[in-house]
């Protein structure tokens, strides 16, 4: 028992870590570049292909879809842009993302020391804030590889308890489960990152039978479910602002959940989708880049249908969210 609240303790402090530096990094290259990715972002959004790429631009850029989702309510909101222009740059928003699962699959772990003192040198010989600030996002970087080591190290014993494998072979044969509990992981910690960051570990742990704990298919329902959260930020963001930024919120959780009700229903097909276009191997070697894959993919997915049908999605949000009536007038 002991032992497993040490574990448990042990996963929770390398996930703060890791939530510290997706903060210290997504701050520190808004310092460094922040503003030329506004003027970006208000340049490109002018036509909806455009929108999309600057929209995963600069959230590739930043590092947090959440900032970039808020930063586009922001502008709608004050009449810089409208829900025409701000629903591609949100999809486009929803592909930057996964840049961040993308970089976390090349398990950088093993030099996470070396990432760190660069960092730290970059902070302490550079005097412009800028490039101070370079530095303090390469020292975030490498914060964010200490966080997965530490998650890892935790997860080790916890692979071994009856309980846990009991749990995640519940997860593992019933998707809605799964999809269940990464939409709950992402209200948690508010971080679709931090949740697919560990969703990568756990599937990267070896089952007591051999093979991962999850296994893809047990792991692309709680992916989803982690998609499916995210949405949230953007929700509670557009509350008391206007009724375009509202509906401009509802486009970003229309756009995950029908894409994740779609990819639930096809899951078999989208596991063999996601398999055939990763690197072959092991599972457990392979299994976190087919999962920072399988979030790729299903953002460009949902963007290459979506985006064609911008005009219906604004007619839908629309719907969902009317102009008030006017007030009647007292005789």
């Amino acid at each position: 028992m002991e032992q497993g609240l040490k574990g448990i303790f042990a996963l929770f402090g390398g996930l703060a870590l890791f939530l510290y530096g997706m903060d210290a990094l997504s701050r520190s290259l808004e310092t460094a570049a922040g503003q030329r990715m506004k003027r970006l972002l208000m340049v490109l959004a002018g036509s909806p292909v455009r929108g999309v790429l600057a929209g995963a631009a600069v959230t590739a850029v930043l590092q947090s879809s959440s900032a970039v989702t808020v930063m586009v309510l922001g502008f709608v909101s004050a009449g810089l842009l409208t829900l025409q222009q701000a629903v591609p740059v949100i999809f486009g928003c929803n592909i930057g993302t996964t840049i961040t699962a993308q970089l976390l699959a090349f398990r950088l772990e093993d030099v996470r020391g070396l990432v760190l003192l660069a960092g730290l040198l970059l902070c302490f010989a550079c005097a412009g804030q800028k490039a101070r600030a370079v530095g303090r996002a390469v020292f975030a970087f490498g914060l964010l590889f200490e966080g997965i080591a530490g998650m890892s190290t935790a997860l080790a014993p916890l692979a071994q308890s009856p309980v846990f494998a009991l749990w995640l072979a519940r997860v593992r044969h019933h998707p809605w489960l799964g999809l269940l509990t990464g939409l709950c992981m992402t209200l948690t910690v508010q971080s679709s990152s931090a949740t697919i960051a560990v969703l990568q570990s756990v599937a990267a742990r070896p089952a007591a039978q051999g093979g991962s704990l999850l296994g893809l298919a047990g792991a692309l329902p709680v992916l989803l479910g982690d998609n499916i959260g995210t949405t949230v930020t953007a929700v509670l963001a557009s509350i008391g602002q206007s009724r375009d930024t509202k509906r401009a919120a509802a486009a970003h959780a229309v756009f995950n959940l029908t894409g994740a009700a779609a990819f639930c229903a096809l899951l078999p097909w989208y596991a063999g989708l996601v398999a055939m276009i990763s690197p072959k191997g092991p599972e457990l070697e392979v299994i976190a880049r087919q999962l920072a894959n399988a979030h790729t993919l299903f953002n460009l997915i949902c963007t290459a249908v979506w985006l064609p049908l911008t005009p219906l999605m604004v007619r839908l949000v629309c719907g969902l969210v009317p102009d008030r009536p006017p007030k009647a007038r007292n005789s």
